[in-house]
């Protein structure tokens, strides 16, 4: 029973060493990071699903955060963001 609990311990602790890390939305240039590049996306109409995207392709793109720097559209948004390692 021992060695069955130390397994499963192991086994949820290797799981969540291997999680990754989701790209933060942040409002300026965070502290100990540098600009990585830009990125941009067209998204649906409400600003969400722009982020949404933006954050995807950050992730994508092994960013630790990233910062909207524009968003427009009348349909479709269109956006871009500055990434962040």
């Amino acid at each position: 029973m021992k060695n069955v609990k130390a397994l499963l311990a192991a086994a949820v602790l290797s799981s969540l060493s291997f999680a990754s890390v989701a790209a933060v939305q942040v409002q300026s240039t965070p502290a100990g990071q540098e600009k990585a590049g830009t990125i941009s996306a067209t998204a649906g109409t409400n600003l969400s699903s722009l982020e949404a995207e933006l954050s995807q392709k950050a992730d994508e793109m092994g960013a630790k955060s990233f910062r909207i720097t524009s968003a427009n559209g009348p349909n479709n948004l269109h956006g871009t963001a500055v990434i962040y390692k």
